[in-house]
C-alpha cells in the first residue's frame, strides 16, 4: 500500500477526521524526515512506510485524548509527537523543546516548510528553561523514565495540567518510583493501526 492510502486508512481507524491538506502535510513531514535523516540521524526508522505507522499514526493515536490549548513536547528530537499533534490539532499552541542544536535546526525548518503557524521551537535544557507561561499538557515520547520526566519537567505544568508519557507496556515499576507530589491520573491503552505491541498514554498529575 502506498503512503497516502495507508495514512488515510490509519487516520480513519483512529477515529480522527483530518482533511486531505493536513494529511498531505503529514506526508510532507515524512519526506522531510527522510531527507534530513541522511545527515542528522534523527530517527532509527529509515523507511517511509514504517514512518507512517511507527511515527505518524503512533503520535496521532494520542490526539483523541488531547484537549489542551497549550502543549509542550519535551525532548522533541525529530518532532515526535509535537509536529503530528500540531498538524492534527490546529487550535492548540505547540512548543517543541530540544536541547540539541542540530535537532532544533531541523525542527525550525520543519515548522517553516510545513507552515505550522501554531508551533514554535525552543532550544534549551529542560531543567534550565523558565518560560513566562506553563503548559496544560507536557508530553514526551522517548525522553526518559517517568520518575525523571516528572522531576525534570514538572515545573512546566500549568495548574490543573498533566504530564503525559507515551509508553509501550504498562510501566508498573516506573509508576512505583514517582517522586513525591506526583500521582497517576490514568493510563490509556492505545491501538496503533499496523503497529504491533502494547502502547499506553500515561497521564501524571502534580498533587
Amino acid at each position: 500500500m502506498s503512503l497516502a492510502p495507508k495514512l488515510a486508512q490509519g487516520i480513519v481507524q483512529l477515529g480522527l477526521a483530518l482533511p486531505p491538506p493536513t494529511q498531505q502535510r503529514l506526508l510532507d513531514y515524512v519526506a522531510l524526515l527522510q531527507k534530513w535523516n541522511k545527515v542528522y540521524n534523527l530517527t532509527a526508522v529509515r523507511e517511509a512506510q514504517k514512518m507512517v505507522g511507527h511515527h505518524l499514526l503512533d503520535c496521532l493515536a494520542v490526539a483523541p485524548h488531547v484537549s489542551a490549548a497549550t502543549i509542550l513536547d519535551v525532548g522533541s528530537g525529530a518532532g515526535l509527537p509535537g509536529i503530528p499533534l500540531a498538524l492534527a490539532l490546529p487550535r492548540a499552541q505547540v512548543t517543541l523543546l530540544d536541547s540539541g542544536h542540530k535537532k532544533a535546526a531541523f525542527l525550525r525548518q520543519a515548522v517553516i516548510e510545513l507552515k505550522l503557524a501554531n508551533a514554535e521551537v525552543v532550544c534549551e535544557r529542560i531543567e534550565d528553561w523558565r518560560p513566562s507561561r506553563r503548559f496544560e499538557l507536557v508530553i514526551s515520547r522517548a525522553f526518559s523514565d517517568l520518575p525523571e520526566f516528572a522531576a525534570r519537567a514538572g515545573h512546566l505544568v500549568a495548574r490543573g495540567g498533566v504530564l503525559a508519557a507515551m509508553k509501550g507496556g504498562y510501566p508498573h515499576a516506573e509508576l512505583a518510583q514517582l517522586p513525591p507530589g506526583y500521582r497517576l491520573q490514568q493510563a490509556l491503552p492505545l491501538h496503533v493501526p499496523g503497529v504491533r505491541g502494547e502502547r499506553h498514554l500515561v497521564l501524571i498529575e502534580p498533587t
